[in-house]
């Protein structure tokens, strides 16, 4: 038998999982204050150096807000949905990550939304996505930013509409990046009216899904819209990836 090599662990790092560990437990909860750099020092039985650096690596994750000389040691903090969407963001944006997986993503998460929003939604979600839907209409003839701003609105009133926060952080975190990375779809199309009119059916066969309860209609339409609209942009090697979403 043979054994992988290990990573050596820095002694700071067992400081961060033990208090990680206690915040996930709930043994410790936001608002409660962690002992002081001496006290951490005799309970880790680390120096100075590894608390302060424990407690850098736990402020800059937004676990605990750390002030100088405060002695009532660092607070931690509830969870915070801005710093898993930086978290994602980043994620997103990594080389490593091509537009197939990102679209693929996108492909899982719309599927998704757009299949609880039409089981879960409420009268309250489906005039918010009517409102939407109607400044769609306006934007037609106003332009495309105006047109685009009321697109975001209707996606994120569909994945408010899953009562899931994650849903909503990851679906603004891939929508933005994709829309990034093939920001030319209406800079050459040849006409921008006919290509937002096109959208604007798309969206309204959404709507009429949703407000039917039709969860398995209005998911197979996000995913086909996406792979219609996107596809394109995606190595052709690449697009097979793609292809069992649409079942």
């Amino acid at each position: 038998m043979e054994f992988e090599p290990v990573a050596p662990v820095r002694a700071y790092q067992r400081v961060v999982e033990q208090i990680e560990e206690a915040v996930f437990s709930g043994r410790i909860k936001p608002g409660d204050r962690l002992p002081s750099e001496r006290e951490l020092m005799v309970q880790f039985d680390v120096g100075r150096s590894t608390v302060r650096e424990a407690l850098r690596v736990l402020q800059a994750a937004e676990m605990i807000r750390s002030r100088p000389g405060d002695p009532r040691g660092p607070e931690v903090l509830a969870a915070s949905p801005a710093a898993l969407h930086r978290s994602m963001h980043r994620l997103a944006r990594a080389d490593h990550l091509g537009l197939s997986e990102l679209l693929q993503f996108r492909m899982v998460l719309d599927g998704s939304a757009h299949l609880l929003a039409a089981q879960l939604r409420t009268e309250d979600h489906l005039a918010e996505l009517d409102a939407a839907l109607e400044a769609m209409r306006a934007g037609v003839s106003k332009g495309f930013a105006e047109f685009s701003h009321a697109d975001v609105a209707f996606h994120e009133a569909i994945a408010r509409a899953t009562g899931n926060p994650l849903l909503v952080i990851s679906g603004e975190v891939v929508r933005g990046v994709v829309l990034e990375l093939i920001e030319d779809k209406l800079e050459h199309a040849d006409d921008r009216t006919a290509l937002m009119r096109n959208w604007l059916t798309h969206h309204e066969e959404v709507l009429g899904a949703i407000r039917d309860s039709d969860g398995e209609r209005a998911s197979r339409l996000a995913k086909q819209a996406l792979y219609d609209n996107y596809a394109e942009y995606v190595p052709e090697d690449q697009r097979h990836l793609l292809i069992p979403l649409l079942s």
